[in-house]
């Protein structure tokens, strides 16, 4: 069953108050225990208890994210997840899985049928709270806002330290930073930053960086041709062994598989009856496309805290 104790810092980002998340799950039990926390961090939650139901809610309020568990009666997940993606009223919502024992091959079904992310059963609240902020703030185009500022003075600097930290990191991927000296150039010290970093975003300041590269590896590996080893390179890895032992231990499959799997989704929806293929064409293509933003929780160490 998951994990609903909640952590003294753990707090909501104000933009994903209001969002709307479809909770698709076959357990009753854990399925009242999810929506009962989403709803307490601000977010509209609507739910399901097969993925038969799950589409049809889909179709019905049109969330801004999916959570769904895999096994389920009537409709499992990974069916459902390849029905939504063939509507294109739904085909640009983010699918995230959740399963009691994600197999390297399950993982990489999953993200054929068009998933972005796996969340593993029991599940930590604060891994599935950053899982859900940046998947939503990648939909929604936007990082966090400092527009409203916080209730206090201390949590307006936490957000100022986050927010100009996190521009110098995004913008330097390939770069490790020394906590130190990049704590020095906004005028803390790294506990000071660290401590920032785990209020706004729930992470210490390498792990967010991880979490970046990570991102923008899936991104690269599905909008480039550029060899692993050079994406590599570009994200700041040693070595194409250690990106693809990072990656693998994030997603589950090696980073030549993901893109194989891609690969294999766009072919295999080429292949399709053009009747079909122009009954589910979007009027507006995407250059970018939403699972550009598959951007979660990662936890390979290969950067020093």
């Amino acid at each position: 069953m998951p994990n609903m104790i909640t952590p003294p810092h753990f707090k909501k980002f104000d933009e994903m108050q209001g969002r709307r998340i479809l909770v698709v799950e076959g357990n009753d039990t854990e399925r009242y225990l999810l929506v009962d926390f989403l709803r307490g961090l601000g977010y509209r939650v609507y739910q399901a208890a097969n993925g038969q139901q799950g589409v049809h809610k889909a179709l019905q309020v049109q969330p801004d994210l999916i959570l769904m568990d895999v096994h389920m009666p009537v409709c499992n997940g990974l069916e459902a997840c390849r029905l939504l993606q063939a509507d294109q009223r739904t085909h640009r919502v983010p699918v995230i899985f959740l399963t009691a024992a994600a197999l390297p091959e399950e993982r990489v079904q999953g993200l054929q049928a068009g998933a972005v992310d796996y969340v593993t059963k029991p599940f930590n609240n604060e891994e599935l709270r950053l899982r859900l902020a940046v998947h939503l703030r990648w939909r929604g185009g936007r990082a966090p806002s400092l527009e409203r500022p916080p209730l206090d003075s201390a949590s307006a600097l936490d957000h100022i330290l986050f927010q100009s930290a996190r521009c110098q990191l995004v913008s330097h991927l390939a770069e490790t930073p020394d906590l130190h000296q990049l704590a020095s150039t906004l005028r803390t010290n790294a506990k000071r930053l660290n401590e920032a970093f785990r209020k706004c975003a729930g992470v210490t300041v390498f792990a967010y960086l991880r979490e970046e590269r990570m991102q923008q590896a899936q991104f690269m590996l599905e909008n480039t041709e550029l060899p692993v080893q050079a994406i590599a390179l570009e994200l700041g890895f040693t070595s194409g062994a250690n990106f693809a032992t990072a990656f693998r231990e994030r997603f589950g499959v090696s980073p030549s598989q993901y893109r194989q799997t891609r690969t294999g989704a766009e072919q295999s929806s080429s292949a399709r009856p053009m009747a079909a293929r122009l009954a589910s064409a979007s009027p507006i293509t995407d250059a970018i496309a939403q699972s550009a933003g598959a951007h979660s929780f990662a936890s390979a160490g290969y950067f020093g805290e």
